[in-house]
């Protein structure tokens, strides 16, 4: 088509959706587009995929391989997921972009994961072939995170979740491991259920989730930035430092005398001032927890209250203040805020 002449018809529907894509975007398709073209003129056989099904682990799916060579293949997608990196897009090239993984000494993981496998039969589309790793790509990649993490490496919020998660897949992996084994040595594996160590690994895993529920809400860092007047980045960027302070003073210095310190003791900060665990994760399921839940709701009670009559910062914590004062501190005098002049 000559330069100056505009695209018609499927030309022009393509123009706009190449439009919408972006840098990376458009490289990828252009090089599974390559390979596709490749593999239909190339002499090399790829393998095949001779089995597939979805391995499914509390919400997650992941797409699951095994060639007609014999290796074990889960998805790229598959491999993103299922170490709670949350969004679609180039997730494979997150994991490589990750600073805490490129500073260890493990040559085998990068390498893995630069060069995926390539396999018929994944795609629904005929002769277009797919990207797959090693389902032992995944468990090196969970121990990559699991040594960052000890070494202090994981900064933010996202990569502290892939070290959780990563150290819940590696913790069940082994449990179903010895059971597999045990099946194995007994011959039971010829009479249990065809998806019986998948349902375990589904159980332990749900297990693990609800160890690590959320015990503070979204909303209520929310309505601190609104309180505040600030706005509200969402729960996918890192929160302002001096919110942590916002949260030892409202939730913990306010729910039992000496907790905090009792807290702080159990998850003394390191050289770098960050702390192994979160402070509520030492807290006791029957007493504890129970009551952060109820103090947590009462909070939030207070923001929509603040909130909804218009008040600001100052004024919510003076609300605060007066009907859930801090354990050992002194009854304040009803003076007037800064709002109020």
């Amino acid at each position: 088509m000559p330069q100056d002449q505009e695209p018609t018809g499927r030309a022009k529907g393509g123009a706009a959706r190449a439009a919408k894509l972006t840098a990376e975007q458009r490289s990828e398709i252009a090089r599974k587009g390559a390979l596709a073209k490749k593999a239909k003129f190339s002499s090399v056989k790829l393998p095949h995929a001779a089995y597939k099904g979805v391995l499914k682990i509390a919400d997650l799916e992941i797409a699951c391989f095994v060639l007609d060579d014999g290796r074990r293949v889960i998805s790229g997608r598959g491999l993103t997921t299922a170490i709670g990196m949350k969004g679609r897009g180039q997730g494979i090239a997150r994991i490589q972009g990750l600073k805490a993984l490129k500073a260890l000494e493990n040559n085998n993981l990068p390498l893995a994961i630069e060069t995926p496998i390539q396999f018929t039969g994944g795609s629904p589309k005929v002769g277009v072939p797919s990207d797959g790793f090693e389902a032992t790509v995944l468990q090196e990649l969970c121990e990559a995170l699991l040594q960052a993490r000890d070494a202090g490496a994981l900064i933010t919020e996202q990569e502290q979740r892939y070290g959780q998660f990563a150290d819940m897949l590696v913790r069940s992996f082994a449990r179903v491991g010895i059971v597999a084994l045990v099946d194995e040595a007994t011959g039971y594996q010829e009479e249990r259920p065809r998806d019986a160590l998948q349902s375990y690994l589904e159980l332990l895993v749900r297990k693990e989730l609800a160890a690590w529920a959320k015990k503070f809400p979204d909303e209520f860092y929310e309505n601190i930035y609104k309180l505040r007047g600030w706005t509200w980045p969402g729960m996918g960027k890192n929160r302002y430092s001096v919110v942590a302070k916002y949260t030892t003073d409202l939730v913990y210095d306010r729910i039992a005398p000496g907790l905090l310190d009792e807290l702080k003791k159990k998850s003394p900060r390191d050289e770098k001032g960050r702390r192994p665990s979160k402070l509520h994760q030492w807290l006791t399921e029957d007493i504890g927890n129970p009551m952060l839940a109820q103090h947590m709701h009462a909070l939030v009670m207070f923001q929509r209250s603040a909130l909804k009559n218009g008040y600001g910062w100052h004024r919510f914590v003076k609300m605060v203040d007066q009907v859930m004062p801090r354990k050992g501190a002194t009854l304040e005098l009803d003076l007037p805020s800064p709002e109020d002049s």
